[in-house]
């Protein structure tokens, strides 16, 4: 499982193990499943995918801009907003 947090200036919204998050990157969507790769990205204004397992609808939340990191911890995203 990827251990996924999304936060803003204002509080730490999600944290929990999840299969996958797609994430709306300013170069375009990107998915985060375990063991991706280390790296950084500029979040644009969209809609973040979380799928709690591998055939699931995925539940959305949408966020404005931030960033996002993935790690051997897992993907956190830093959101100005999260609604």
């Amino acid at each position: 499982m990827l251990h996924f947090e999304l936060v803003t200036p204002e509080r730490l919204v999600r944290s929990e193990d999840v299969h996958m998050v797609v994430v709306p990157g300013t170069a375009g969507d990107f998915g985060v499943l375990e063991g991706h790769a280390p790296f950084m990205s500029t979040v644009r204004d969209g809609v973040l995918e979380i799928y709690k397992s591998g055939a699931t609808t995925p539940e959305t939340i949408r966020i404005e801009g931030g960033f996002a990191e993935v790690n051997d911890r897992g993907l956190t995203v830093l959101a100005e907003k999260a609604e």
